[in-house]
């Protein structure tokens, strides 16, 4: 029997007593005195189920909250990861398309990751990976500009409201912050510490721009700095169409560091 067919019971039970009473029956103190108590019991009982279901409830909302949570965020880094990122893309491309805002964003890859690997191991590439999603986390100051881990050595940085010359503010301090960490690379071909190489592009977005556009120009831009010898940026000027090849795939800005 359940606390609620319980409850019923002794509720049919008193209230048969009091027909009985009001038919002639003599009254029973005693009776009145036992109903009281199990009714009494039923309750003590009904609290302890409610503040367990609630202890329930709440953990199983938490538990949720926190699988939903790390769905958006990359496993080893901890920063966001590229689902996240594609999401928001879409979402900032339609905002800024009504508010006629700039977008930046830059896709950027360690230079020679596979060497690393290879040099240190895996564990130590892991560490890498970390640490160099912590540094450009740190970089990133605003709220609305997020990192994410876009796959393998690969991450994205997107930067609403932020036009050609605040895109290259970001890439510079990136470099800089990253040569700053000074994580020896023996096998490196440009430096003897980790470097980044990084494609950014910029542009007020449009209706009917998907991200996706955003991260091929992007990443054709991180090949341009790959050719160009690494531990650099590239800025490269599409135009408005989004749609068309560029008419001069031309380096607009780089930087170029010495490693140390």
């Amino acid at each position: 029997m359940d606390i609620f067919e319980k409850e019923q019971l002794i509720l049919d039970n008193a209230l048969a007593h009091i027909e009985d009473v009001k038919n002639g029956a003599s009254h029973s103190f005693e009776e009145y005195v036992t109903l009281t108590k199990n009714y009494n019991k039923m309750l003590k009982h009904l609290r302890r189920l409610t503040k367990f279901s609630d202890k329930s409830s709440t953990e199983l909302h938490e538990s949720n909250k926190n699988l939903v949570d790390k769905v958006h965020y990359d496993a080893l880094t901890e920063i966001y990861n590229r689902r996240y990122m594609e999401e928001q893309l879409a979402k900032l491309i339609k905002t800024l398309s009504r508010s006629g805002s700039w977008l930046s964003v830059m896709i950027l890859d360690i230079d020679f990751f596979k060497k690393y690997n290879d040099t240190y191991g895996h564990a130590a590439g892991d560490d890498c990976l970390k640490s160099v999603a912590k540094t450009l986390a740190g970089v990133i100051t605003r709220e609305d500009d997020f990192v994410a881990r876009y796959g393998g050595e690969e991450f994205v940085i997107v930067l609403p409201h932020t036009d050609v010359h605040g895109a290259h503010v970001t890439a510079s301090r990136v470099l800089e912050r990253i040569l700053e960490q000074n994580i020896p690379h023996a096998a490196s071909e440009v430096a003897d510490c980790v470097t980044v190489s990084i494609g950014v592009t910029s542009m007020k977005p449009k209706p009917g721009h998907k991200g996706a556009d955003y991260i091929a120009h992007a990443d054709n831009a991180l090949y341009s700095s790959k050719r160009n010898g690494r531990n650099r940026y590239t800025y490269t000027k599409y135009d408005e169409a989004m749609y068309k090849e560029p008419e001069d795939n031309v380096v607009l800005s780089i930087i170029e560091r010495d490693g140390r």
